[in-house]
């Protein structure tokens, strides 16, 4: 019986992979081969706290395989807050890119809230 996952949320962009492990204070994503329960997978690779495996995220595809075991592998939590800090990160760098302003605010439930403004 297969315990891998792959997610449908997309990440692409190798440098909000590693800006969002350092947001969560977690190690630096290294390119390499994790081998799973049942599996393998190639790509980058990011280590949550407690996890007996890697995320593995085909930056290629933008998939994300990892093998938690319905949790009791590894926290699903970590994986919200990686995707969460992902998609801040990349709104971030693609507003910087287009030469906006970012301002962020964390709300009291954990929420992020970004407010991008134009450059003049």
């Amino acid at each position: 019986m297969s315990h891998t996952f792959t997610i449908n949320a997309k990440a692409h962009d190798p440098m909000a992979v590693a800006l969002a492990c350092r947001r969560l204070h977690l190690p630096e994503p290294t390119v390499g081969t994790a081998r799973f329960y049942s599996g393998v997978a190639n790509g980058l690779r990011v280590l949550f706290p407690g996890w007996e495996y890697p995320a593995v995220i085909d930056t290629l595809t933008g998939i994300i395989h990892y093998d938690n075991f319905e949790g009791d592998w590894g926290d699903p939590v970590h994986l919200d807050h990686f995707l969460q800090a992902y998609a801040v990160e990349k709104a971030r760098l693609e507003a910087r890119r287009e030469g906006h302003t970012v301002v962020e605010e964390t709300l009291a439930n954990g929420d992020i809230h970004l407010q991008i403004w134009e450059a003049a």
